[in-house]
């Protein structure tokens, strides 16, 4: 194992985000906020951390395999969110560390779980430095760098170890290539949301961090009541853009390259709209009677929808108080997510699909115990070692959920809020229902839950398995 790549991969990251720091004290210098020292005092430290750190390390072979890879990523994660949390206690807008590193992580996760009970009291650079947290950890920050420096012999081990879903294919022969499509594309689709939304009618600020939240899936908003406060046309963009953010890149990609039949063919992204447009269809016929009008009925119906598969965790009505139906369909979209190669959590719809192939085989093998049968995806044979990497993730997956929900239920609240809050940060969603549901938040739960659930988001985020091969013993074994 190459131990001294992976200190200085995360301490050349730290770097990075300290310097990227430097923007939301920008924001706050410009609108004369005191918050902007935060930044400036905690970019400070962490650059000379690194660089004293790497100095020290600086390693002659830089080549990393997949465990190095993996356990790289959880370490970055894990320092960035750290570091992310300190401008919230140096400026006193979080005093607390543990209510900071909560706020810290779930940005970084793009969960959007809150503990603030009064959002609209932060300063500008705050608010701008959680949706900015979202922007980066949305794709991926290691591919960021990747995108732009070169860290790394062997860079497509940190993004198969980073990027959400089952596979993790290659857009050009050289993975940083990828990385630097990825990210066109990704700041292209953002920058077009900020000109619609600036277009509604909102101001520069709000277009940017709402845009910034969106991409990266997460939903921290800038208002106590989310997007319920902004004009219907806002909310048909959010949800437009949103679904858009759900899907996988590699489409974006193939549709610039003119592969419009091998888009069309993505069996992925058809049941994935097809997911979308029954739930909506299914929630507007059960809330009909909650509504005023058709269009008010959809729009929220369709937002929900829109807002919850792809993890964002926006709203634009407390859906807690929707009928139970409604609600189930909502709980069974959490857990799904979106795309693969996506910004979204969940468990994606890829994986879903390969387990559902997956369990109809095992069903013919029972009728017909001699049948061979090979399992396609988008039209091409999965290999088998992909098909257990979905079986072993899923009862990971289930496994997690049940401990993390034993743990958080020593709380006070009842065991709707203790399952879904549990099931909406490892899915990286955000609000839940009971008393973290969306005109809520996860202020009132214990300082032991809030670890736990910060823990649930990296695990979710990070897709398990970096998280648990950084602390297995066998990882730092010689053999």
């Amino acid at each position: 194992m190459n131990r001294r790549m992976i200190l200085y991969m995360p301490l050349q990251i730290i770097k990075l985000q300290a310097l990227i720091m430097l923007v939301p004290a920008a924001v706050s210098l410009f609108y004369h906020e005191k918050s902007g020292w935060s930044f400036v005092i905690t970019a400070a430290g962490a650059l000379l951390l690194s660089i004293a750190g790497t100095a020290i390390i600086n390693p002659k072979n830089k080549t990393i395999y997949a465990k190095e890879g993996f356990v790289i990523v959880a370490l970055t994660w894990l320092m960035m969110s750290i570091l992310g949390a300190a401008p919230f206690v140096i400026s006193g807008e979080i005093p607390h560390f543990v209510d900071a590193l909560f706020e810290s992580v779930s940005g970084f996760t793009t969960t959007g779980a809150s503990i603030l009970r009064d959002v609209e009291i932060m300063s500008r650079g705050m608010l701008f430095w959680r949706s900015l947290t979202h922007w980066l950890g949305g794709m991926g920050i290691l591919v960021f760098v990747m995108a732009i420096v070169n860290l790394s012999d062997s860079p497509i081990h940190i993004m198969r170890a980073e990027m959400p879903g089952p596979i993790v294919g290659k857009l050009a022969p050289k993975a940083k290539k990828t990385a630097k499509i990825l990210y066109i594309i990704y700041i292209a689709i953002t920058a077009i949301e900020i000109l619609f939304l600036k277009l509604g009618g909102m101001t520069m600020f709000d277009a940017v961090v709402h845009s910034l939240a969106t991409a990266g899936t997460g939903g921290f908003g800038i208002k106590n009541t989310s997007i319920g406060g902004y004009s219907p046309y806002i909310q048909w963009v959010i949800t437009v853009f949103m679904a858009l953010f759900g899907i996988n890149f590699n489409i974006y990609y193939l549709l610039i390259a003119g592969k419009i039949k091998s888009v069309l063919k993505s069996s992925e992204m058809w049941v994935y709209f097809g997911i979308m447009a029954g739930a909506t269809a299914l929630i507007a016929y059960n809330t009909s009677s909650l509504y005023d009008n058709i269009s008010e009925l959809i729009r929220h119906s369709a937002f929900q929808v829109s807002s919850i598969i792809t993890t964002t965790g926006f709203s634009t009505t407390d859906f807690n108080l929707w009928p139970g139906f409604s609600k189930a369909i909502l709980l069974l979209l959490m857990v799904c997510g979106a795309c693969a190669g996506s910004t979204a959590g969940g468990l994606k719809v890829s994986r879903i699909l390969i387990l559902f192939k997956a369990m109809n085989r095992e069903f013919n093998k029972m009728v017909h115990p001699r049948s061979v049968q090979v399992l396609r995806l988008e039209g091409k044979p999965l290999d088998e070692n992909v098909i257990n990497n979905c079986l072993t993730y899923f009862v990971l997956y289930c496994l997690i959920n049940v401990v993390c929900i034993f743990l958080t239920s020593f709380d006070k609240f009842n065991l709707e809020t203790s399952i879904t809050a549990t099931i909406s940060c490892i899915n990286n969603i955000g609000p839940a229902f009971g008393a973290a549901g969306p005109a809520s938040n996860y202020a009132d739960f214990s300082v032991f839950s809030k670890l736990v659930l910060s823990a649930g988001m990296l695990l979710g985020r990070l897709e398990i398995f970096p998280m648990l091969l950084a602390v297995a013993p066998a990882t730092w074994i010689k053999k």
